[in-house]
């Protein structure tokens, strides 16, 4: 539906933050991961139509969006990480003004922003101005006002900075219902927001798209290179200078160090299951060192 094609975006100086990126967005949840600073937010922008390739082309349904954004703005559902709001304004109030900015028919508009209202847990506050709102609530809202034309694209950006927990998984879940029927782009650099809902997954570092393919697919490329021991505190710092630490975590026993090598780090050690993280740690600190290098 959305093809991504050699997407190069170099700014003033020279600074190259989207390198020949190439991807292709379908019904389902294609989960963007990758570090602050990445290059997430410039490949979001440009498949949004908000700025322009340097290089490259963004296709939907095999018309050059660049050339005519219309049709893709027509179908799109867009929230940028950073998102704006007129504080004066309350919820229903701004929501109603996009709706009308958007096109869509005033006599559908009050029904559809009740019902987003209550997808988003704002119906109690919906009547406050939004310069009273937390940032987990300016969040909630940026994400309904995605969703009022019910478009057929949605993309967005880091969409659960600021949510608690709770709110978090409640926007999974409410991302992976509407992947069911749509083509869902979804940025972040927390792996958990996309480990359980994402169709596929691609990791970015340093412009660069480093790894893509289904969680399995991605999962099997670190087999047998990750590993769990405990050590005393006064062996652990050695351990982590020599190998890549995804987690520690202090016990009676020691310090029990989750690990990525190509072999047993200690005589202690013992395989376990991979899991999407340990992907992308070993993604980007590879991506580190390929650039490293390359200077």
């Amino acid at each position: 539906m959305l093809e991504l094609i050699d997407i190069s975006k170099v700014h003033r100086g020279g600074n190259r933050s989207v390198d020949t990126v190439t991807l292709r967005l379908e019904t389902g949840l294609l989960g963007l991961l990758g570090p602050n600073g990445a290059g997430k937010s410039s490949l979001m922008r440009i498949a949004a139509t908000v700025t322009r390739p340097s290089s490259g082309q963004v296709l939907f349904e095999g018309v050059d969006a660049v050339a005519r954004p219309q049709p893709l703005r027509a179908a799109l559902g867009y929230l940028p990480q950073d998102f704006g709001v007129h504080p004066r304004l309350n919820a229903r109030e701004f929501l109603s003004y996009l709706a009308a900015a958007r096109g869509i028919r005033a006599r559908e508009t009050r029904a559809r922003i009740d019902e987003l209202l209550h997808l988003v847990n704002l119906t109690q506050a919906a009547g406050r101005p939004l310069g009273g709102y937390s940032g987990g609530m300016l969040r909630r809202v940026g994400i309904a006002q995605s969703l009022l034309a019910d478009p057929r694209v949605l993309i967005v950006d880091e969409p659960t900075a600021g949510l608690d927990p709770e709110e978090r998984v409640r926007f999974r879940n409410l991302l992976s219902d509407l992947a069911a029927d749509r083509a869902v782009l979804l940025s972040t650099h927390i792996v958990s927001d996309v480990e359980s809902v994402a169709s596929r997954i691609a990791v970015l570092a340093g412009g660069r798209l480093r790894a893509h393919g289904t969680a399995g697919e991605l999962l099997r490329t670190v087999n047998g290179r990750v590993w769990e021991a405990t050590v005393p505190p006064e062996r652990a710092a050695a351990l982590q200078a020599r190998h890549l630490v995804g987690r520690t975590a202090r016990t009676q026993e020691g310090v029990r160090l989750r690990l990525l090598a190509p072999e047993p780090p200690t005589a202690e050690a013992r395989p376990v299951r991979p899991d999407l993280e340990d992907v992308y740690l070993a993604v980007v600190e590879q991506a580190g060192l390929d650039r490293a290098g390359a200077r």
